[in-house]
């Protein structure tokens, strides 16, 4: 079985992101808590690179349409549909007009846990209801009331995968094998090791 440090997973730092400078200090939280960035670069997408994306999972329209009616009754508020592809197909068709709104930063981040500890640290995918300390919570004051009332997408700073399963997916739509550096850090040695040997001469 392959060691759990060898997890990867896909970050983009979306528009608003970049636009706000706040990519060095998203980079900072995740290398602050021991993970390896392995593949960057910065890039202009087009509408249907971005579209693709989104729709890599074959279920992504069902569930994501499902999980926008659950939020809407669980806030006592009707639904704009029942029917979740009709949801759906708004809710991609901002995502894509905000995804291609201006340059955007793709990453991979590799290690132990690499997806769970990513989205931890990430927060929510409302910044109203993230948590305090996370990315969003700390620097995104949107939430879903206002991108309903503007008709857009919520704007989060960052996009990260869902599950490994969906890394895996996103790694290969987005990087060519020899964009991602295999390298070691020295802090692994410290993280990884069994016995942490070699720190004392």
């Amino acid at each position: 079985m392959k060691h759990h440090k060898f997890e990867r997973t896909l970050v983009i730092i979306k528009p608003d992101g970049v636009q706000r400078s706040l990519m060095g200090e998203i980079i900072k939280r995740y290398e602050r808590a021991g993970l390896k960035l392995t593949a960057i670069k910065m890039t202009k997408a087009t509408p249907k690179f971005i579209e693709k994306h989104y729709t890599l999972d074959p279920e992504w329209r069902r569930i994501t349409g499902e999980k926008s009616i659950k939020g809407y009754l669980s806030k006592g508020l009707k639904p704009p549909s029942e029917d979740p592809f009709k949801i759906t197909e708004v809710v991609l068709k901002y995502l894509v007009k905000y995804l291609t709104s201006g340059p955007i930063i793709v990453m991979i981040w590799q290690g132990a846990h690499a997806v769970a500890i990513i989205r931890k640290l990430t927060g929510g995918t409302e910044p109203l209801t993230s948590d305090v300390g996370t990315i969003r919570g700390d620097y995104v004051l949107d939430s879903y009331q206002m991108t309903d009332t503007d008709g857009r997408a919520v704007r989060n700073l960052v996009h990260a995968s869902g599950s490994v399963k969906e890394a895996e997916n996103e790694i290969k739509h987005w990087f060519d094998k020899k964009e991602i550096v295999d390298y070691k850090l020295v802090q692994e040695q410290i993280l990884y090791d069994v016995n942490m040997d070699g720190i004392l001469e």
